[in-house]
C-alpha cells in the first residue's frame, strides 16, 4: 500500500450541512431554525446555566470558605531529588532552577522529607519540614533557612 492509495472508511467522512441554500436542500428559508422566537434570532439562545428565570443552581447552593489573598505557595522539593548532586554541594534555589529540579520558584523553596538522602549537602531553602531537616543533618549536612 502506498500513500496515494489510502482511502478513508466508507461513511466516515460526511459532508457538512450547508444551511440557507434553497428550499430543495431541506435546510433553506429558515435554515432549520423554525419560525421566530429567541432561538431563531442571530445571537439568540441563553447563556450556560440559565434556567428560564428560575434561580440557577449555582446561586441556590450554599457558599463555603474563602480564598486567602495572602497565601504563599512554595515550590516543593523532596529529599530523593537532591541525590542527583555530588557530595558536598551547596544546594541553593538558583542551582535547583538551573538544573530543572524546580521549574518555578514561586514564593520560595520548601524541602520535604520524602525519600532518603545519601550524601552530605549544605541546603539553602526558604522552608524545611521537620523530617527533612532531621534527615539532612543525620547525613552530616546542614539545612539553612534563607
Amino acid at each position: 500500500m502506498k500513500l496515494h492509495e489510502l482511502k478513508s472508511a466508507e461513511g466516515s467522512r460526511k459532508s457538512r450541512n450547508r444551511v440557507g441554500r434553497g428550499t430543495s436542500s431541506g435546510n433553506g428559508k429558515t435554515s432549520g431554525r423554525g419560525h421566530k422566537g429567541q432561538k431563531a434570532r442571530s445571537g439568540g439562545g441563553t447563556r450556560p446555566g440559565f434556567e428560564g428565570g428560575q434561580t440557577p443552581l449555582f446561586q441556590r447552593l450554599p457558599k463555603r470558605g474563602f480564598t486567602n489573598i495572602n497565601r504563599k505557595e512554595y515550590a516543593v522539593v523532596n529529599l530523593d531529588k537532591l541525590n542527583q548532586f555530588e557530595d558536598g554541594t551547596e544546594i541553593t534555589p538558583e542551582l535547583l532552577l538551573e538544573t530543572g529540579v524546580v521549574s518555578n520558584q514561586k514564593a520560595g523553596i520548601k524541602v520535604l522529607g520524602n525519600g532518603s538522602i545519601e550524601n552530605k549537602y549544605t541546603v539553602k531553602a526558604h522552608k524545611f519540614s521537620a523530617s527533612a531537616k532531621e534527615a539532612i543533618e543525620a547525613a552530616g549536612g546542614k539545612a539553612e533557612v534563607i
